[in-house]
């Protein structure tokens, strides 16, 4: 995929921009939290450590590729991560959004997903976009679902039974038209 993105952008209230290295404490704190890593095969909150891989990882999509998961702060606050990588096990770009649990309840997660998804059939090019949900987190499939996602099997990953949605830039322009 030859696009990129531009290195911050605003959606209504959110300012999705490529993470930084300081960003790192934030992150800490997200993945240390149980009720976001709850959903996990194996629910153990990351070390910082690993909360450094993550972040090391995401820059380096952003480096590779010129897209990636974006830092998302609201009212000039840090409040999440989440965006479109390049999937190494599905077709399609992944959706992946991880929010701080003071920050639920806002309508943060669906306009990050739209934006993402705005972003994946805009400038990226993209076909099809999928995203991953366990059966015991129904907030989340909500989200999927309120932004066009489809239910398409269930897949194991990371030796857990786990929903895959998917959205197509076909499947978009139709509903697109539906509602014009």
């Amino acid at each position: 995929m030859n696009a990129s993105l531009p290195l911050s952008q605003r959606s209504g209230r959110l300012l999705l921009r490529r993470p930084a290295k300081a960003d790192l404490d934030f992150l800490v704190d997200l993945f240390s939290r149980r009720e976001v890593v709850a959903h996990r095969p194996d629910p153990v909150p990351d070390t910082p450590q690993q909360s450094a891989t993550r972040l090391a990882r995401d820059i380096g999509h952003w480096d590779k590729h010129g897209f990636g998961p974006w830092a998302v702060e609201a009212d000039g606050k840090l409040v999440g991560f989440g965006g479109v990588t390049v999937s190494a096990d599905f077709d399609g770009l992944n959706l992946s959004y991880h929010l701080h649990p003071e920050s639920w309840g806002h309508g943060y997660a669906t306009e990050l997903v739209t934006e993402a998804l705005h972003a994946a059939f805009g400038p990226l090019h993209a076909d099809r976009v999928i995203g991953l949900a366990r059966a015991a987190n129904p907030a989340s499939r909500r989200v999927l679902e309120k932004c066009g996602f489809a239910f398409e099997q269930e897949v194991m990953l990371h030796g857990a039974p786990t929903m895959l949605f998917v959205v197509t830039r076909d499947r978009r322009a139709d509903k697109s038209s539906l509602s014009a």
